[in-house]
């Protein structure tokens, strides 16, 4: 069997796996840039939104940082799976930007 993935024949956001007289191009973990085969701890390098921790990149937690992410009146932070979104507490509603009680 030739080793096609040798010559590195995948795209940088794809690592590739060697198959029997052929090869496959598999897609990095989302927590990854640049990837040496499949899962978080096979990343180059981590994405935005992610912090290198044991050897793995995990997301980082923005709404427990101790600057505050979501700063307008009455508004929570959602931790979402490399980023965050600031939603009105509940009982208010987005008005035109604003968190408005309901």
């Amino acid at each position: 069997d030739l080793d096609e993935c040798a010559a590195s024949p995948c795209k940088d956001h794809q690592y590739c796996l060697n198959t029997d007289g052929s090869f496959s191009c598999k897609a990095c973990d989302a927590s990854c840039v640049g990837c040496t085969g499949e899962g978080s701890e096979k990343c180059k390098a981590c994405a935005s939104g992610y912090v290198k921790e044991d050897e793995k990149c995990t997301d980082i937690d923005e709404c427990n940082l101790p600057e505050k992410v979501c700063t307008k009146e009455n508004q929570d932070c959602v931790n979402t799976s490399g980023s965050y979104k600031c939603v009105c507490s509940e009982g208010f509603e987005d008005k035109d930007g604003t968190c408005v009680q309901t």
